[in-house]
């Protein structure tokens, strides 16, 4: 009785995108957590570490400070404020250093005017905006009797938080590539630390990458379910 279920399209693409986004979720919590326990043999903290970047940067503007949480870490170009969730902040951990740094990461991309960085701020905005409608706008063209203005703009609206996330792409692995290299030249860890610092930031990384994948498989189930309704009328 529940064989059909598996020959449908719509089920499938829910799944995947589950899956997927579940896998990102977890393996970032794994990777991280097993080099919390692993402390920098030179002891540095997260916040010292983002400290010493930041100065080694050039950069005098950026307030590094903590933030509750845990992995809720970001940077605002707006306030030049650095936040570092509590297990980063005080932490002496490969993780915690390498998240920091990953943040730093962005305070060089805005003190740089690194183009994907200022391109993803202007879209903000367009894209909370979208983000907030898609699904009513959905929901309205629903109530109306499938009305292809509402369902059709709704859609629209998925596809500028597609858009936002494919920017953020370049963004977010640039930002790890300069937080490898100033772990580096600062001396922060050795070559075997950066190794595991490397595998913290490409598993951060990929959440994003699954964010993508999700966003897009989202639309393509709404394509799907809303293309085959217009068919059968």
């Amino acid at each position: 009785m529940f064989m059909p279920m598996f020959y449908d399209p719509y089920f499938w693409v829910i799944l995947i995108s589950i899956a997927i986004s579940s896998w990102a979720s977890i393996n970032v919590n794994s990777t991280f957590g097993r080099y919390a326990d692993v402390n920098n043999h030179n002891d540095i903290t997260g916040a010292e570490a983002a400290e010493m970047i930041l100065a080694n940067a050039g950069i005098q503007d950026v307030k590094v400070q903590p933030i509750s949480g845990q992995l809720t870490d970001n940077y605002n170009p707006q306030t030049k404020t650095l936040s570092l969730s509590e297990p980063v902040y005080n932490s002496t951990s490969i993780s915690a250093v390498g998240v920091a740094a990953h943040e730093v990461g962005h305070a060089i991309q805005d003190h740089t005017q690194y183009a994907p960085m200022t391109f993803r701020s202007a879209l903000v905005p367009v894209v909370n905006l979208g983000s907030n409608l898609a699904m009513p706008l959905i929901l309205i063209g629903l109530f109306f009797g499938l009305n292809q203005i509402f369902i059709k703009t709704g859609v629209l609206c998925f596809a500028a938080v597609l858009v936002f996330q494919l920017v953020t792409l370049p963004v977010e692995f640039n930002a790890s590539a300069r937080a490898l290299k100033q772990l580096k030249i600062t001396g922060i860890l050795d070559n075997q630390e950066l190794s595991s610092g490397r595998e913290v930031l490409t598993a951060a990384a990929l959440t994003y990458v699954a964010a993508v994948v999700s966003s897009l498989l989202q639309i393509f189930h709404l394509i799907l379910l809303f293309g085959n309704h217009n068919q059968d009328n």
